[in-house]
C-alpha cells in the first residue's frame, strides 16, 4: 500500500483519495492551511487519518512560527489550532488530535520555543506510528468475532486509507485473513462519494482479499437471502452512550442487520469515543456540497436546477450495535459503562 500520509522534507504528503482508483497521485502540503484544505476537500478522509493529518499539520505549522518568545509562540500556535478545527465538524479524532497537541505545549511551560518545535514534531511522528499499532490491535481483537467462511459486509472505507495504515473495520477483516480465515467481503459502493467502490475495493484487491462490489440499496436483499453473516463498519464519532456517527447509510444497514439477525459491529480507536457527548443527538452532522450528489466522478448525473441534499453522516443508535471493537477491547451494552471502562484502561 502507498502510505496514506507521511513526511517529505518537513512537508506533509498525502495520497489524493479523490483520484483513486484511476490515478495514484500525491498531494504535498507545505503549510497548515494546505492541510486544512486537504481535509476539507477530501484529499484525506476517515476519522483516524484526519486526526493524524491535524497533528502533523500543527507540528509543521509550529516549525514555521518565527519567534523565540513562548508567549508569542503560544498565541500563534493557538490560532493554528483554531483554523485546523474548522476543517470538518463530525470526526472526533480531529479535535482529539488538536487537543493532544495543545496539551503538549501547555504541559511544558519551561521549554524553549526551539525545543518545543522539536517535541511537537516527535509527538506527531509518535501519533502516526501509534495509529498503525492501534489499528493492528483493533484487528487482532476484532478478528475473533469473524466466523471462518463468513461473508462480511462493510460500508464506506475504514481501511488503511482512512487511517495511518492497516485500518479499523478493514483491519478486522485483514487480521481474520492473516489468521487463516476464509473471508469474502461485500463492499457497499457508498454514494455519493463512492468510498466503497473507489477505495475499499481498491485496497482489498491490492491485498488479494476476495471482494464483491454492491450498490448500497442491494444490502437488504442479500441479507434476507442469507448471503451476509457479519457487518463491520468504522466510526467518525462515538457518543458516551454508544451511539455511533458514521457515513450516511450506516444506520440503514444496522436496522437491516437487526431485522435479519446479523451481528453489526463498529471498529474504532478509543480516540473516536467522545464522552463529553451524551448521545448521538448531540453529534454535529456535516452537510457537504450538493454537487457531490448531482454529479458522479465529476460528471453531471441529475437534471440542472434540481435540488439535492448531501447529509454525509448518520447516527446509529446503540441498541443496534453488537459491539464496539477498540484497541483496548470490545465494548458491549451497557455502553456508558463499558466505554468508560475502556477509556480508563491502562
Amino acid at each position: 500500500m502507498i502510505p496514506t500520509i507521511a513526511w517529505r522534507d518537513n512537508r506533509v504528503v498525502m495520497i489524493d483519495q479523490r483520484k483513486l482508483p484511476l490515478k495514484e497521485t500525491l498531494v504535498v502540503c507545505a503549510t497548515p492551511a494546505q492541510v486544512v484544505k486537504a481535509i476539507r476537500t477530501m484529499v484525506i478522509r476517515g476519522a483516524p487519518a484526519i486526526g493524524v493529518a491535524a497533528a502533523m499539520g500543527l507540528a509543521m505549522g509550529a516549525r514555521q512560527i518565527r519567534t523565540e518568545s513562548r508567549r508569542v509562540f503560544e498565541r500563534r500556535f493557538q490560532r493554528l489550532c483554531e483554523k485546523m478545527a474548522e476543517a470538518r465538524p463530525t470526526a472526533r479524532n480531529l479535535f482529539w488530535a488538536i487537543q493532544h497537541m495543545q496539551n503538549v505545549v501547555s504541559r511544558q511551560p519551561e521549554v524553549s520555543v526551539a525545543a518545543l518545535k522539536e517535541i511537537l514534531r516527535r509527538e506527531a511522528d509518535r501519533l502516526l506510528a501509534e495509529d498503525r499499532r492501534i489499528n493492528r490491535e483493533i484487528g487482532r481483537r476484532g478478528q475473533a468475532v469473524v466466523p471462518d467462511g463468513a461473508t462480511v459486509l462493510t460500508h464506506c472505507n475504514a481501511g488503511a486509507l482512512a487511517t495511518a495504515g492497516y485500518g479499523t473495520a478493514l483491519g478486522v477483516i485483514r487480521a481474520a485473513v492473516e489468521n487463516g480465515k476464509r473471508i469474502v467481503v461485500l463492499a457497499d459502493e457508498t454514494r455519493p462519494f463512492l468510498q466503497g467502490s473507489r477505495l475499499t475495493a481498491w485496497e482489498l484487491k491490492k491485498d488479494n482479499i476476495p471482494v464483491t462490489l454492491i450498490t448500497d440499496s442491494m444490502a437488504g436483499y442479500l441479507m434476507s437471502q442469507g448471503r451476509v453473516q457479519l457487518v463491520v463498519v468504522g466510526a467518525d464519532r462515538i457518543a458516551a452512550n454508544g451511539d455511533v456517527a458514521n457515513k450516511i447509510g450506516t444506520y440503514s444497514l444496522a436496522v437491516l442487520a437487526r431485522e435479519n439477525r446479523i451481528p453489526f459491529y463498529v471498529a474504532a480507536p478509543v480516540s473516536t469515543v467522545d464522552l463529553s457527548v451524551p448521545s448521538g443527538r448531540e453529534i454535529p452532522i456535516e452537510e457537504r456540497d450538493a454537487r457531490e450528489v448531482t454529479h458522479a466522478m465529476g460528471r453531471r448525473a441529475a437534471p440542472r436546477g434540481v435540488d439535492a441534499l448531501n447529509v454525509v453522516f448518520d447516527i446509529t443508535p446503540n441498541r443496534f450495535i453488537a459491539g464496539i471493537i477498540t484497541e483496548k477491547g470490545i465494548a458491549r451494552n451497557p455502553y456508558r459503562r463499558s466505554l468508560r471502562a475502556l477509556m480508563n484502561a491502562a
